[in-house]
């Protein structure tokens, strides 16, 4: 498991382009490079491109596991963890941050840009493009950060028009994100998320995670389900099926092997819990995945 970070660092990222820039481009040459791993938001909306590679996605209430890379754009203080780590095995990560006004209060309320703001207000809930589009703008994303401001700026709203004429895409949070974003709220959060990354793979017992969050069981339970909108189990459920689905994807571990090892006891709780998470069974997900691959 890898090492967690402070958890309690303050949470809001401060993000400052460069001189002469309205917005920020940053490039990662290897999955180890950004190492912002806690669960943190900032005011900028932020598109992300990871070349290659896997691993699990948490923004808002959503979880699921990427394979080949990922392309996701997310709205403002929408609360997540980084993409990549040092097992992600990703070749680059580029990182575009910009505010939804950095052109202006009126710039994206011209006829023009309609389509690009009705996709920024979609990305509110978080969205993730498919392979299609992923391979269609990754290069001009990546590309930005070798280009002059002007240039930059220019990339950046031909990748958002090519992003706004997209149809192929998932919205992560269907049912909109009521985390809140009070720093003091998402450090305490932090620090239960933090507890579930190393402890997943084991029995956490309430009493255990509400004394973490220096809380009694009953108030750690309403406070955890207003902020994340799903109780306590069902989070961890979730966490343990998107390693699974990391590990049906990665190894060659047995489904029986691979239960155990997600924290899961009891094998036909694993498959039921699975198939209604992914709306498939472990076997046929695996299968899915090693397809797509040799394709």
């Amino acid at each position: 498991m890898e090492k967690q970070q402070n958890t309690h660092k303050p949470l809001l990222e401060q993000i400052v382009p460069s001189f002469g820039s309205s917005f920020l481009v940053r490039r990662y040459n290897n999955s180890c490079e950004n190492t912002l791993a806690n669960w943190h938001f900032h005011p900028e909306i932020e598109l992300i491109y990871v070349q290659g590679g896997s691993g699990k996605r948490h923004i808002g209430q959503h979880m699921s596991y990427f394979n080949d890379g990922d392309l996701v754009l997310m709205g403002s203080y929408l609360p997540h963890y980084g993409f990549t780590d040092r097992l992600t095995g990703n070749k680059s990560e580029t990182v575009i941050q910009f505010k939804e006004d950095f052109l202006g209060e009126s710039f994206f309320n011209v006829p023009e840009m309609s389509a690009i703001k009705q996709l920024l207000e979609l990305s509110k809930k978080g969205i993730a493009f498919d392979t299609e589009t992923k391979q269609k703008v990754g290069m001009q994303i990546e590309s930005l950060t070798w280009k002059d401001q002007f240039g930059r700026l220019l990339g950046l709203l031909e990748i958002l028009k090519i992003l706004s004429e997209s149809r192929n895409y998932k919205i992560l949070n269907a049912k909109g994100v009521a985390i809140a974003v009070d720093t003091k709220d998402n450090d305490r959060m932090n620090e239960i998320y933090a507890y579930v990354r190393n402890n997943f793979k084991s029995h956490i017992a309430l009493d255990d995670i509400s004394e973490e969050a220096h809380m009694t069981v009953p108030a750690f339970c309403r406070y955890f389900k207003k902020i994340a909108r799903k109780t306590f189990t069902q989070f961890v459920n979730e966490y343990r099926i998107v390693h699974a689905s990391k590990l049906l994807a990665e190894t060659s571990m047995t489904i029986t092997e691979i239960s155990f090892e997600s924290g899961f006891n009891n094998f036909s709780h694993f498959n039921k819990l699975f198939k209604q998470f992914t709306g498939k069974t472990p076997s046929h997900f695996r299968k899915e995945i090693k397809r797509v691959i040799v394709e």
